[in-house]
């Protein structure tokens, strides 16, 4: 399930094959695998962000 991230620079990016994100100390990190249960110690980290520049996130269907 991909999600849409809009920075505060106003540009987007796509990350996909994530099925959650969580803070990571200044890093928003969005996870991915093929189980059912998000977020599990067998996620792999698809991509990470400042949360800083972060202005909005926005699932995608």
């Amino acid at each position: 399930m991909p999600f849409e991230v809009t920075l505060t620079d106003d540009t987007t990016e796509q990350v996909d094959g994530a099925d959650s994100y969580t803070l990571e100390g200044p890093l928003t990190t969005f996870f991915g695998n093929d189980r059912p249960r998000p977020l599990d110690s067998w996620s792999i980290k698809i991509a990470s962000y400042r949360t800083e520049r972060i202005a909005k996130i926005r699932r995608l269907s």
